[in-house]
């Protein structure tokens, strides 16, 4: 029987061909006056997600 694949964690993440998960980087929705143009711009580049944490990441992925 085929896993089901967590639709939350599917929107979310995106799997390299290498095998690491990217990840948005946070605090980027609201309040962006107070933000640099420095800062807002980092915000928009993906990031990859700690090693700990990929680990239960790719278990909610079956294709990962």
């Amino acid at each position: 029987m085929k896993a089901k694949t967590n639709r939350s964690a599917y929107k979310r993440f995106k799997v390299t061909k290498s095998g690491k998960i990217l990840r948005a980087k946070a605090y980027n929705r609201h309040l962006k006056t107070t933000k640099s143009a420095k800062r807002k711009r980092n915000l928009r580049k993906p990031t990859l997600v700690s090693p700990t944490e990929a680990k239960q990441i790719k278990a909610l992925l079956p294709y990962a």
